[in-house]
């Protein structure tokens, strides 16, 4: 087996070499000129004082003075007294400058040790904003530099975010392993970060150190002492390396107690001292605070996420133009969550309004910002705005969000430049797909354009025109009608999916395209598929992904009929009506759908303009009565007074229907009326 020495061992095997040498030569010389080869004598104590520790150094001083007084004492007699004499009191003062010096410079080298260890504990501590990182970290850095064995162990609220618990623990509270250096002997990284400690009270030792925040050491490790403060399990590893010293840190910081770490050693002869204690405290006050800001992050950060969470959409909801799925995935932890947002809206007519935006930023601003635009596009979508129309009144409010968020005194004050406006900035890319037409209608205010997947798996971008993202202010929007066939994928997403480190935007537009291309019958499965091909790791933003199939309502689910402005229709399109519910197997409905088209089919004609047409549509649980004519004028509903003769058209519609409204084309009006029927089976158009 081979034999390893260290620099240490070398040095002190030459110079021991050294002095016997020396000494042989001058017992062999034995002539003139003894005197001055004395000198030589000290130079084997002086290179020990510059290369060597202080006890190696006392080593090599007493051989160097016991060879000199030999030599000089009993070997060579020639020598006069007075020689003798001060041959070997050099020999001595050489000793014992060299074991100064040695001193010196041990403790300054100790010095430069400690102040290099607690300047890599700031910079690797500070590097990260998570409590479990942050403490291995501590760990890394301790051992083997400062200490054999190192364990750190957090309060439960710590690792959650939380507060700490406060003082005096008249409660039982528990500590939780997070780390440790080095590995534990037959033990695993899971079982010792599953472990809990012991439940500390008021009156037990550690809770009395935790209590006061004040390290402390001990020159043994018992389990009465200093040893309870890791886990009753980790006993096994004080046998298995035969500590003999250990220091206890309370981590504090704001006066409140977040853990422990607890330092050990094993070499002999080096115990902690006051000194290590010191030091110890040092690092254990910098990475306290460290913790403490990662706790207060991850805090921060998990509001935010909860806030966002609850917000988005738990559930798709059921709408007979597509089958809906989604998956929402929060940044790295070193980034925060983001804004991006997604939203599935049920329109008038059977449509659906499928939405994707990102909020521009990360932290709770950012989903506020969210949560803020989310609410806005359901308001501005219950108006049945179109695409582009919408994006403008959108752009409106990101503007009035960011006057909002500037303080009181730059809103007063500072003049409306172009470097204060859009601090509030996001994107969004807005589409209503309509079932009967098979049509989608969309518009992207700086977002990127959807994925149109067809019935035979082939993905390609649709061609939106990209307009400003929100919050520029006074730039058109342009909205683009799309052919969409039935059974086809809608893939709107945020630029977290594609954007990475590791491949520019191109890359991973292509990526995307081959992924949403593969066949898979379940949305759920092909959301599952994307982002396991595209997320190799935690993304570094936000990524939002909607993904929609397509259904189309055929003329079995839809009776269109063109109206002349003649009142002695609305006899005829009555019984027209009641026909087609009878052959839709809605018998039930027949008498109020009868009323609310009678009031809709006499207001277009009494006030509104040609064209007008009545159109039916069945949903699986509604029934949607539509009525459009040419005018773009509103009405609206109002309470009419006893005596009044008219004025309470609209109020019986509302009265009548579950939901109804008006939405604006591009040549007219439409006024709808929803009606709740319940599963009905088709039986064919009449």
């Amino acid at each position: 087996m081979a034999i390893t020495l260290r620099r240490d061992d070398w040095v002190v095997a030459i110079l021991v070499g050294y002095i016997a040498l020396f000494s042989a030569v001058v017992v062999e010389v034995s002539g003139r000129g003894l005197l001055r080869w004395a000198v030589y004598a000290t130079v084997a104590p002086l290179v020990a004082a510059a290369l060597l520790p202080l006890r190696h150094t006392l080593v090599i001083s007493f051989l160097s003075f016991a060879a000199a007084t030999y030599i000089y004492g009993v070997a060579l007699p020639v020598i006069s007294v007075g020689g003798r004499v001060v041959v070997i009191t050099g020999v001595a003062l050489a000793g014992v400058i060299s074991l100064a010096v040695c001193k010196v410079r041990m403790r300054l080298m100790i010095a430069r040790r400690r102040l290099s260890l607690v300047s890599e504990a700031s910079e690797r501590l500070g590097g990260t904003l998570d409590v479990t990182q942050t403490a291995w970290e501590l760990a890394e850095v301790t051992v083997p530099a400062f200490a054999d064995y190192v364990s750190v162990d957090l309060f439960d609220a710590v690792l959650k975010g939380r507060e700490p618990p406060t003082k005096p623990f008249t409660e039982p509270v528990a500590l939780r392993h997070v780390a440790h250096r080095p590995d534990a002997p037959a033990r695993t990284d899971d079982e010792l970060k599953a472990e809990k400690k012991e439940e500390l009270r008021d009156v037990s030792l550690p809770a009395r150190y935790l209590a006061a925040c004040a390290p402390a050491r001990a020159s043994y490790v018992d389990t009465t002492d200093i040893g309870v403060w890791p886990a009753r399990g980790h006993t096994d590893q004080t046998d298995a390396y035969r500590m003999h010293s250990a220091i206890a840190v309370p981590l504090c910081a704001g006066g409140r107690a977040l853990g422990a770490l607890t330092l050990r050693r094993h070499r002999p002869p080096y115990a902690f001292d006051t000194d290590d204690l010191a030091l110890a405290e040092e690092i254990g006050t910098r990475a306290a605070i460290c913790l403490d800001n990662a706790r207060r992050y991850a805090r921060e950060r998990d509001t935010a996420l909860i806030l966002q969470r609850s917000l988005l959409p738990r559930h798709m909801p059921e709408v007979a133009a597509a089958e809906v799925a989604s998956r929402y995935v929060p940044a790295s932890h070193s980034v925060g969550v983001g804004g991006d947002w997604f939203d599935v809206i049920p329109l008038s007519g059977a449509r659906v309004a499928l939405v994707v935006g990102d909020a521009v930023g990360h932290g709770l601003h950012a989903s506020a910002t969210m949560t803020r635009l989310r609410a806005a596009v359901r308001t501005l979508a219950d108006i049945d705005l179109q695409p582009d129309e919408l994006l403008t009144h959108l752009d409106d409010v990101v503007l009035r969000l960011s006057t909002e968020s500037r303080p009181v005194h730059e809103a007063a004050d500072a003049p409306d430049t172009d470097d204060t406006v859009g601090e509030v900035g996001a994107t969004c890319l807005y589409a209503v797909y309509d079932p009967i037409a098979s049509r989608c209608t969309l518009a992207s205010a700086g977002h990127l354009p959807p994925v149109i997947v067809t019935p035979d798996h082939h993905a390609e971008i649709v061609d939106t025109p990209l307009g400003p993202s929100l919050g520029l202010g006074n730039l058109p929007f342009e909205s683009v009608d799309v052919h969409v066939p039935e059974g086809s994928l809608l893939a709107l997403y945020t630029d977290g999916l594609i954007r990475e480190h590791h491949r520019d935007l191109e890359s991973g537009v292509q990526e995307l395209l081959q992924a949403l291309s593969i066949p898979e019958p379940s949305l759920d499965g092909r959301c599952r598929a994307v982002l396991g091909a595209l997320l190799k790791d935690q993304p570094a933003d936000d990524v939002a992904l909607l993904i929609a199939r397509t259904r189309v309502l055929d003329a079995d689910h839809v009776a269109t009929w063109d109206l002349p402005t003649d009142p002695a229709v609305v006899a005829e399109i009555r019984a027209r009506v009641s026909d087609q519910l009878t052959a839709w197997g809605l018998e039930d409905a027949v008498f109020t759908t009868e009323l609310i088209v009678s009031e809709l089919v006499t207001n277009a004609i009494r006030y509104a303009q040609s064209p007008i047409r009545l159109r039916l549509i069945l949903e699986e649980r509604s029934l949607i009565c539509e009525v459009s004519d040419g005018s773009t004028t509103t009405p609206h509903l109002r309470r009419a007074r006893t005596y009044d003769e008219g004025g309470r058209g609209l109020f019986i519609v509302a009265q009548l229907a579950e939901r109804w409204g008006t939405r604006h084309g591009r040549h007219g009006k439409t006024i709808w009326a929803e009606l709740i029927t319940g599963p009905a089976s088709v039986s064919g158009p009449g």
